[in-house]
């Protein structure tokens, strides 16, 4: 499988999660921006990065802590493993 395949079904398996805890996702295909999907619920937002096996770089990570969200809004990193059933969550400040 390649690594853009690989990383879309794993973008799209977050979405089921995220869509299974009540949130509404929207995907962020092909924008090459800080995050991969925006989740919404009446109560708060998600901004998720989406990574297949390793997180992100130090300039990535710098970029997405550094990037000014509503006090509603939680920045997230999901990270797949293979074999992982669920991502690893990391939310950043």
């Amino acid at each position: 499988m390649s690594q853009k395949r690989k990383g879309t079904a794993r973008e799209y398996r977050s979405m089921r999660l995220l869509e299974a805890a009540g949130y509404t996702v929207f995907r962020m295909a092909g924008s090459h921006g800080l995050f991969d999907l925006i989740g919404i619920s009446p109560t708060d937002i998600l901004c998720i990065q989406v990574k297949s096996r390793d997180l992100p770089g130090l300039q990535a990570r710098e970029a997405l802590e550094g990037f000014k969200a509503p006090a509603n809004c939680r920045k997230i990193v999901y990270r797949w493993r293979d074999g992982q059933r669920h991502p690893d969550v990391i939310e950043l400040p």
